[in-house]
């Protein structure tokens, strides 16, 4: 097996902590870290979207529902509410652009920390404003909480996609809440045709799914009374937590740079 072989990597002993923690946010990807990964950054966006809606009644990772309202809200020539609508959808459309210019950057580098660049952005992101929000007077700072909240949801979107080549999203629960009824569905059937293959559930999907819902609707509540009790520094937890599960890729990616400068100087 080779050094990369995620087989390889499972078959070492048991992993230090601080292996166990690079290896969620690293470069190699299994289902299972997948899963580590998105159950985080599912509860994260959970708290997020309720901190955006009860501080400015914008559910900032809904852009279905946001797009529908710029349409309605242009009919009702409501131009307040269709300009934020507007900066809400290109915010969360940079933040997806900014994921793929650092990913591919990363991936071209073969750097470990591929992945986790954008979620340290993400997190340093929403420490500052966790941090810092309240602090903001200027009378248009809710478009300030809208692009800021939305570009983080890009950001978080795209990347979990990358991720998981497209098969799990943790910002919005649409999709989840579609292949958890089909799942079920598959569940309920009862075929009465002779000869014909069963139909049969994927199991471990309808997990995977049922709680990536249930740590959304978790973080929503998390979120919003925590903005109730404290407000916006209620997000400094969460982005320290991204930021301790991000961090160690970067510093691998830190420590192999340092031993090829210093295998250079040496050879030189």
């Amino acid at each position: 097996m080779s050094e990369g072989d995620p087989a390889a990597y499972e078959a070492r002993p048991v992993p230090t902590v601080w292996r166990r923690l690079r290896t969620v946010a690293g470069a190699t990807r299994t289902p299972r870290r997948n899963r580590h990964l998105a159950n985080l950054l599912a509860f994260i966006a959970g708290a997020l979207n309720s901190v955006g809606f009860v501080a400015v009644s914008v559910y900032t990772s809904h852009m279905t529902g946001l797009t529908a309202s710029v349409a309605d809200h242009i009919v009702l020539r409501s131009w307040g509410l269709v300009r934020i609508g507007l900066i809400a959808i290109t915010a969360f459309v940079v933040g997806a652009m900014t994921c793929a210019v650092l990913f591919n950057w990363g991936r071209r580098r073969h750097h470990e920390a591929r992945y986790a660049t954008v979620l340290v952005l993400e997190a340093l992101l929403i420490l500052a404003f966790g941090a810092l929000a309240d602090q903001l007077t200027w009378r248009h700072r809710d478009l300030v909480f809208v692009a800021v909240l939305c570009f983080t949801m890009g950001l978080q979107n795209a990347i979990i996609t990358k991720i998981s080549a497209a098969q799990i999203r943790t910002t919005h629960v649409t999709g989840m809440v579609t292949d958890i009824g089909i799942e079920l569905g598959k569940l309920a059937y009862r075929s009465r045709l002779a000869g014909q293959p069963p139909v049969t559930a994927d199991l471990p999907k309808l997990g995977m799914l049922a709680g990536l819902v249930a740590l959304f609707f978790v973080g929503g509540i998390a979120g919003a009374a925590g903005y109730l009790a404290m407000g916006f520094p209620v997000l400094v937890a969460p982005a320290l937590v991204l930021l301790v599960v991000a961090a160690p890729p970067l510093v691998a990616d830190a420590r192999s740079a340092s031993a090829r400068r210093e295998a250079r100087d040496a050879a030189s």
